[in-house]
């Protein structure tokens, strides 16, 4: 049988690297592309907050192609899915079928990937899908797998958490109301070392900078909510190429 041609929806945290190191033991799928979204005004992964030079290093450290999917800042949903649908339209073309993702119990985003995936023809394959979350933390873990907090939503966490390497110690200190894997998105994360990386990623911290967005009218997959929210502030621990 053919590997099926794939490409990995890449945020560079801590599920995505899980994700692909289990996508890439399954000779099912052929992963040829890593799609990363990066703002087009401050050149960051969105959310995460992450260079767009360390982005570049990490999937160079992997060994696997990079393509960008440059959105502007805080787009809206009609703008989101006129850029991401345009992107899906090409992959198409170039003979892309499955679409990968590390996510983990968000039902909401799951079947919203899976409908605009079929509008291209393509098909969602979810590697982490319904997996204990805590399990998967201490798998990431014990796997040997390297992250850096590197942004944090304080109605969840404070500053302290903010450029923490993902520990033991970095578990037991969560709140109880937070998420071990941050799925809810408490705090996104940078892997850096570990079994899908050829070598490690060099990188030293810089300073945590805050910041306060206006709660947006309309989501997108890339801060995506179950409720109306408020206006929402976050500590990002900013990484610079070493």
């Amino acid at each position: 049988m053919t590997a099926l041609k794939s490409f990995f929806n890449w945020s560079g945290g801590k599920d995505s690297t899980l994700a692909l190191y289990h996508i890439l033991k399954d000779k099912n799928y052929s992963i040829e592309k890593l799609l990363t979204n990066v703002n087009s005004e401050h050149r960051r992964v969105s959310m995460h907050g992450v260079r767009e030079e360390l982005l570049e290093l990490q999937a160079a450290a992997i060994g696997i192609p990079l393509q960008k999917l440059v959105l502007p800042d805080q787009p809206s949903m009609t703008g989101y899915e006129k850029y991401m649908m345009q992107t899906m339209n090409q992959l198409r073309q170039e003979g892309y079928t499955h679409s990968v993702f590390g996510d983990i119990f968000l039902e909401d985003l799951k079947t919203y990937r899976e409908t605009q995936l079929a509008k291209v023809g393509m098909t969602g394959i979810f590697p982490i899908w319904k997996r204990d979350t805590v399990t998967l933390m201490h798998e990431f873990i014990d796997l040997g797998f390297k992250t850096i907090v590197v942004c944090v939503n304080e109605k969840h966490l404070d500053k302290s958490f903010c450029g923490r390497i993902i520990d033991e110690n970095f578990i037991k200190d969560l709140p109880n109301n937070v998420d071990v894997c941050g799925e809810n998105g408490e705090f996104h994360t940078f892997a850096f070392d570990g079994l899908v990386f050829k070598k490690p990623v060099a990188f030293r911290k810089g300073e945590i900078v805050y910041r306060k967005y206006a709660a947006p009218k309309e989501q997108n997959d890339n801060c995506f909510q179950t409720a109306p929210i408020d206006d929402y502030g976050f500590y990002f621990c900013d990484l610079l190429p070493a």
